[in-house]
C-alpha cells in the first residue's frame, strides 16, 4: 500500500508516528510519504522516509499549515491507498479536499489517529480565550461525531471510546523495551522525558531539582512551551538541572538507562485523567523507577505493577522526598525497577501491537477496494 502520513502539530520525530507506526508500515513492505513540519522544528526527514515539509500549526497561527495540508492532500492524496492524519486540526482541511479527491477517482481510506482528548485539552491552551473555551469544546465534540461518520478512527486509549458513538479500534501508546540486560538504576540522576509545560509540571520539576540539590542531578529531555522556556533556561544556566531540549527519540531514550527515577509530574487536568503518559511506560521499559502524580492511568500502572511511587499533585517536596527514598533504599529501587521492566516486556511492548496496527489499515483498504491498491506500482514519488 501507499500511505500518506500527515501532521502539522507533532514533532516529525514523534515516537508514535515515526518510530512506531511508520516503522511498522515499512517493516511490512508498505510505502510511506511523511508530511510534517520539518523545517519549522529544525529537523530533516530520516533517509529511509520520503518527507514533505509543511508549516507548523502553533497557537493561533494555524491558517498557513492548514492551507498547505489541504494543497498536499489534493495533490498527493489521489495516489494514496491510506491517508493517516494525526491532528484534529487536519479535519478542517478535509471537506473540500475530499470532494476534489472523489472527482479524481476512488477515495483513499482516510484515518484519524486520535492521540488525545482534544476538547479537554483546550482548557490548557493559553492562546484560547477563556470565553471561547466552552463553545469550542462543544464544536470539537460535534466535529468528532461528524468525523466518525466520514472517516476511520484509531484510538490511542481505550478511555477515548466514551467520546464516540461507534466502536473504534484501539492502538495504545506503548514502548519499545530495549533488548537484553540493562544496568541497574543508579542513585544520583533523575530524568524527565517529554514536552515541558506548566500543566505537565515543568515548574514543579525545577523546584524539585532545587530541593534535591547537587546530590541528585535532574535531567529534563524535551521541548518546552514558550511560557516555561525562560525558567528552564535559567535553571539550566544556574546548574539547578540540565535541560537538554528536544532530542531525537533514540538519543532521548538512551538518557533513561541507569537513572535513579523517571518523573511524571502532570497536574490534575481533564486531558490527563484518561490518558496514559507514554513517558511512564518508557521509564518502566528501561528499568527506571517511576515517580508520578496520581493521574489515574499512571497511578494504576504504578500500583498494579509495583514499579514506583505516587506523590500528590503540585507537590515538589513530596516528589523530592520520593526520589530521596529511592536513592536511600537500594532494595526498593532495584525491586520497583525490575517490576516495571518485567511488566513492560510482557504487557506494554509496542511490538505486540505493531502487527495489529498494520493489519487494521490493510483490512480497511481491502474492505473499501476489494483487495486492490494503487494501480501505479512503480513507486515514483514515493519512498519504499
Amino acid at each position: 500500500m501507499r500511505i500518506l502520513v500527515v501532521t502539522v502539530v507533532h514533532h516529525p520525530e514523534d515516537a508514535r508516528i515515526l518510530h512506531r507506526e511508520i516503522a511498522a508500515l515499512r517493516d511490512r513492505g508498505h510505502q510511506v510519504l511523511y508530511a510534517a513540519p520539518f523545517a519549522a522544528l529544525g529537523t530533516a526527514p530520516r533517509p529511509y522516509v520520503e518527507g514533505v515539509d509543511l508549516p507548523r500549526a502553533s497557537g493561533r497561527d494555524r491558517g498557513a499549515a492548514l492551507r498547505a495540508a489541504r494543497a498536499l492532500l489534493a495533490e498527493r492524496g489521489p495516489a494514496a491507498d491510506v491517508v493517516l492524519l494525526h491532528d484534529p486540526e487536519l479535519l478542517l482541511a478535509l471537506p473540500g479536499t475530499l470532494r476534489r479527491l472523489r472527482r479524481a477517482g476512488p477515495l483513499p481510506v482516510t484515518v484519524w489517529d486520535v492521540h488525545e482528548d482534544t476538547a479537554a485539552a483546550l482548557v490548557m491552551k493559553s492562546w484560547v480565550p477563556r470565553l471561547l473555551r466552552a463553545p469550542l469544546r462543544t464544536a470539537v465534540r460535534a466535529a468528532e461525531r461528524l468525523a466518525e461518520r466520514r472517516l476511520r478512527l484509531l484510538l490511542a486509549e481505550y478511555a477515548y471510546q466514551d467520546r464516540f458513538r461507534l466502536s473504534h479500534p484501539v492502538i495504545p501508546n506503548l514502548a519499545d523495551p530495549p533488548a537484553g540486560p540493562l544496568p541497574p538504576p543508579g542513585d544520583d540522576r533523575v530524568v524527565y522525558l517529554g514536552q515541558l509545560s506548566r500543566a505537565r509540571g515543568a515548574l514543579d520539576l525545577i523546584t524539585t531539582a532545587r530541593l534535591l540539590g547537587p546530590a541528585v542531578r535532574v535531567e529534563a529531555i524535551g521541548a518546552a512551551d514558550p511560557d516555561v522556556r525562560d525558567a528552564l533556561a535559567a535553571a539550566d544556566r544556574d546548574g539547578v538541572l540540565r535541560w537538554h531540549g528536544f532530542l531525537p527519540n533514540d538519543r532521548a531514550l538512551a538518557r533513561l538507562t541507569g537513572a535513579l527515577a523517571g518523573l511524571s509530574l502532570l497536574h490534575d487536568q481533564p486531558n490527563y485523567r484518561h490518558s496514559r503518559p507514554t513517558k511512564v511506560v518508557e521509564y518502566m521499559a528501561h528499568g527506571v523507577p517511576v515517580v508520578t502524580t496520581p493521574t489515574p492511568l499512571s497511578a494504576e500502572l504504578v500500583e498494579r505493577h509495583g514499579c514506583g511511587l505516587v506523590v500528590p499533585y503540585e507537590d515538589p517536596q513530596a516528589a523530592a522526598d520520593a526520589v530521596r527514598r529511592l536513592a536511600g533504599d537500594t532494595d526498593l529501587r532495584l525491586r520497583v525497577a525490575r517490576s516495571g521492566r518485567e511488566a513492560a516486556l510482557s504487557k506494554l511492548d509496542w511490538q505486540q501491537w505493531a502487527a495489529a496496527f498494520v493489519d487494521q489499515l490493510e483490512a480497511w483498504v481491502k474492505e473499501e477496494t476489494g483487495g486492490a491498491v494503487s494501480a501505479d506500482t512503480t513507486g515514483a514519488g514515493w519512498y519504499c
